[in-house]
């Protein structure tokens, strides 16, 4: 489904999981605020998800979670193309392609590679000052029985695909994927330049205005994220998500009046902020000031305002995933539509390359 005169707008997340907080106030939310301004088109990254080789009926049940999560946070299948990334087979051929124009060490030198090559083959991090061809040397002469897929080395053409392929102008990218975004508008400069012609746009990270949404996990250092383990998810029970939050990392407390926070501190009262009433973070943080907090009371505090937000939801994927009726007419008029558009590109694409019917 193509909406004439709106700006296209492409994001996907990988199935590999269920969705957390993270995901929750850094995407979905501002995805459901943008349905009736942009064309959007949303999807489950199937495809990208086989780079870790995952158990195939485990991949199956995570794609189906998390489109059953996608409508229960409010993507609506009337005002957006949702849609499963493998249910568009034009994208794997564009994928394939779009390759002949890509190096091999543009995606041998990204960090997103170089970091899940070194956890890949576990050889651990790079020596201070490492340059790239002494990193090359290193995966390339590997002496080990673990290995690096090809599907990992090329990850960014086929993620430049799954937005070329829509002709998209924006793309909501988290920081670690600005990279690939770069690659994404590096590719299509080369190809236009290539052929001598003006057949992809450039696109554009989508900041959605103001500044981007960092949410904290429960560990007391970094972000939130499936491969650190200290996510609360959206479909966690009450009983599961109270006792994450009441493990989360604190420390001994202010020991004098307007102490500086410490990280795992600031990372909770961030929280707080996302989840909770203004005038609740306020009393909390005078109770910090004075050295008065207790942080089991600030816990349980953030737990009951999480699951008023996450309870809804939990609620609502329950429903869904129970229809599967639904979900079919979901899945099957979201390909219909994302092929659509991605049909014509694809056919454009292989005129102009020569690949031709005679």
């Amino acid at each position: 489904m193509s909406t004439p005169n709106k700006e296209i707008v492409v994001s996907g997340i990988r199935s590999t999981g269920n969705l957390h907080l993270g995901n929750y106030f850094g995407a979905l939310r501002k995805f459901v605020s943008i349905q009736d301004d942009y064309d959007c088109n949303f999807f489950i990254a199937d495809l990208h998800a086989l780079t870790t080789n995952p158990d195939p009926d485990q991949l199956h049940a995570n794609t189906k979670s998390i489109l059953a999560e996608y409508l229960a946070a409010g993507l609506d299948p009337e005002k957006s193309t949702i849609f499963i990334q493998s249910d568009v087979p034009e994208i794997s051929e564009m994928y394939l392609l779009l390759n002949m124009h890509v190096g091999i060490g543009e995606l041998m030198r990204t960090t997103s590679f170089k970091d899940k090559a070194r956890k890949a083959l576990g050889i651990g991090a790079p020596p201070e000052g490492e340059s790239d061809e002494a990193f090359e040397k290193e995966i390339i002469g590997a002496t080990t029985n673990k290995r690096v897929n090809a599907g990992l080395l090329t990850y960014p053409t086929l993620m430049a695909v799954d937005i070329l392929i829509q002709k998209a102008s924006k793309v909501p990218v988290g920081k670690d994927q600005l990279q690939h975004l770069e690659l994404t508008r590096r590719f299509a400069r080369r190809f236009n330049s290539f052929y001598g012609v003006d057949f992809f746009p450039e696109p554009t990270d989508f900041e959605f205005g103001g500044a981007p949404v960092k949410v904290p996990g429960l560990d007391g250092s970094g972000k939130m994220g499936k491969s650190e383990g200290n996510c609360i998810y959206l479909v966690d029970e009450p009983k599961v998500l109270r006792k994450k939050v009441m493990r989360a990392v604190t420390d001994e407390g202010p020991q004098a009046p307007n102490s500086p926070m410490s990280e795992p501190i600031a990372n909770l009262f961030s929280l707080l902020e996302l989840t909770s009433k203004p005038e609740i973070v306020t009393s909390f943080r005078e109770a910090y000031a004075d050295c008065s907090i207790r942080y089991g009371d600030l816990k349980k505090q953030l737990a009951e305002d999480i699951l008023a937000i996450t309870t809804p939801i939990r609620e609502r994927v329950a429903d869904i995933l129970a229809d599967e009726d639904y979900l079919a007419s979901v899945v099957r008029r979201g390909a219909e539509r994302a092929r659509e558009r991605a049909s014509k590109t694809l056919s454009e694409m292989r005129h102009i390359m020569g690949i031709r019917k005679f």
